[in-house]
């Protein structure tokens, strides 16, 4: 999919300009996630201080895309594909918004943990967690970014994954804690962090169902994957293997 040509060239610049507002957004959100994953796993708290101070780039990159939004909506008044295209960051940016909020929570409960790093060890179990929320991240902004309905779509099979990943390392906190009491504030911490983590995914996710509703005009929010995939995709993707 491509975003409509106008007759006035101005339309066409105002509507690529918010596009790429939020890739800019999306990939300054994507560094401080990364950053603050690090400074969770290295226990270092400068990067962990860093992140953590640093949200307010973000929430002013919202404000400012949504505004523009607004202008668009009130001057142009868009239809069809551009009223979508519309809808639809101003969706996606209240989930990258999220995003940086969680990233956040995770930099300040990593400064804590750093002073105490060896007490619970989970960094095997993080480190997994991780890497696949930032692969789902990385390619739902990247679905995003190519207008592509069937990568988000494949996408959108894998946050099972990460749930997994959250009950295993929730279970080995629950050891950790029965074992010795001393342990129970570092391991709330590290399960807070897990939360987050999994709370990122879920609005990796939220990206990947506005890039379907972008590109094919159907809201697939609460809508199961088998059923978005026989009805909108019955040719393109076998999620049986997400």
């Amino acid at each position: 999919m491509e975003i409509g040509q106008h007759i006035s060239q101005r339309y066409n610049e105002e509507l690529e300009q918010i596009r790429n507002k939020v890739l800019q957004m999306g990939g300054l959100v994507e560094s401080q996630t990364k950053k603050a994953i690090k400074a969770l796993l290295d226990h270092d708290q400068d990067l962990a201080k860093d992140v953590a101070t640093s949200d307010q780039s973000v929430n002013q990159m919202e404000v400012d895309i949504d505004e523009e939004c607004t202008r668009v909506i009130a001057r142009r008044q868009p239809t069809a594909s551009d009223l979508r295209l519309v809808i639809a960051v101003v969706k996606v940016i209240t989930d990258l918004e999220r995003i940086g909020d969680e990233a956040e929570k995770i930099a300040r409960y990593s400064k804590k943990l750093a002073k105490n790093p060896n007490v619970v060890d989970t960094h095997s179990e993080l480190s997994h967690m991780s890497q696949l929320v930032l692969s789902i991240l990385h390619d739902s902004l990247d679905a995003f970014a190519r207008l592509d309905a069937e990568g988000a779509v494949e996408i959108l099979g894998r946050d099972e994954k990460i749930n997994k990943e959250l009950d295993k390392l929730s279970r080995l906190l629950l050891t950790y804690m029965m074992e010795d009491p001393r342990h129970i504030k570092n391991a709330l911490r590290v399960s807070w962090c897990a939360r987050s983590l999994e709370r990122i995914g879920d609005h990796a996710q939220n990206i990947c169902e506005y890039v379907i509703y972008l590109v094919k005009g159907k809201d697939v929010r609460h809508t199961s994957l088998e059923h978005i995939r026989s009805k909108y995709f019955p040719h393109d993707i076998d999620v049986s293997e997400s």
